[in-house]
C-alpha cells in the first residue's frame, strides 16, 4: 500500500516543527520531498525521519512564536480577490496588504529600471528585468511582488510559465518610513533563505541606495551611496543617484 504523502503544514505538526523550519530542511535538501507542482511538495513521514536518523540530526527547534492567524498557502493566495489601491503578499504565510505606490515611488522605480535594463542588455541580453505587479513565488507560503527584479540569461526557461517560480538574481526593493521595517527584516529574511543573490534597498527618505549580496547564507552590506553607486560585481555599472531621485 503506498503510504500518504504529507503536506509541509501536516509534517510539521507531526515533527513538532514550525512550517519555516520544513521549508528550510526542504531547500537544504536535509529531508526527501516530492515535488507534486511547482514549488509544491509533499513528503513520506517514515523517509522523513530515517533521513534525520541517518544525519545524526535533532529534529528540534526553537519555541516558535504562537501563530493566531492561519497560515496562508499559495493555492490561498490565488483565491485572493483584487481590490483596487492594495498589493497583496504572503511572507511566511501571512498574508500582508500595502497600498498603492506613490509617484515618488513610481519615478524611482521607472528611471532605476531604465538604468538597470540598458547595463543587463549589453552584459547578458538575453536576460531581463521586471517590475512590480508580478509574481514571484519562492516557496508554497511565501509569494512576493519586488519592485524590480532581474532574471539571468542563464535562467531564461524560468519565463516561459505565467510568474516566476525561482529565485531571482537580483531583487530591489524602494523603501518608505512606512514600508521600511518589512523590506529591511521581513524581506530581507525571505530572499536570504530563497537564495536571491542579490538585494539592494532604494530609500526615498534618505535618497541612498544600499547593496547587499548573499555571502555564507547570510546578507552583507558592501556598497552604499548618495551620489554615484557602483557594485564589484557588476562592473561597469554606474548609477548617479541624483539621476534616479527626482
Amino acid at each position: 500500500m503506498e503510504r500518504q504523502l504529507l503536506t509541509a503544514q501536516e509534517l510539521a505538526a507531526k515533527l513538532n516543527l514550525s512550517v519555516e523550519t520544513i521549508w528550510r530542511y526542504t531547500r537544504q535538501k536535509r529531508i526527501p520531498y516530492v515535488e507534486v507542482g511547482l514549488r509544491q511538495y509533499r513528503y513520506d513521514l517514515d523517509a522523513v525521519l530515517a533521513a534525520m536518523q541517518v544525519r545524526n540530526s535533532k529534529v528540534s527547534e526553537e519555541p516558535a512564536e504562537y501563530r493566531t492567524e492561519p497560515v496562508v498557502t499559495y493555492q490561498d493566495y490565488l483565491k485572493i480577490p483584487e481590490e483596487p489601491g492594495v498589493r497583496h503578499e504572503v511572507i511566511d504565510g501571512v498574508l500582508t496588504k500595502d497600498p498603492s505606490p506613490i509617484v515618488l515611488h513610481q519615478r524611482v522605480s521607472s528611471r532605476l529600471q531604465e538604468k538597470l535594463r540598458a547595463y543587463f542588455k549589453s552584459v547578458d541580453p538575453e536576460g531581463e528585468v521586471f517590475d512590480a505587479p508580478l509574481d514571484v513565488v519562492l516557496s508554497d507560503i511565501t509569494v512576493v511582488q519586488p519592485d524590480l527584479f532581474y532574471i539571468a540569461g542563464k535562467d531564461k526557461s524560468a519565463l516561459e510559465q505565467d510568474y516566476i517560480f525561482i529565485a531571482p538574481k537580483l531583487v530591489v526593493e524602494i523603501i518608505s518610513p512606512s514600508s521600511a521595517r518589512k523590506d529591511r527584516l521581513l524581506k530581507m529574511k525571505v530572499y536570504r533563505d530563497a537564495g536571491v543573490e542579490h538585494y539592494w534597498l532604494v530609500d526615498l527618505e534618505s535618497r541612498i541606495i544600499e547593496a547587499y549580496v548573499l555571502r555564507n547564507s547570510n546578507y552583507v552590506r558592501i556598497a552604499g551611496a548618495d551620489d554615484v553607486f557602483t557594485h564589484p560585481d557588476f562592473p561597469g555599472l554606474e548609477i548617479a543617484v541624483m539621476d534616479i531621485f527626482p
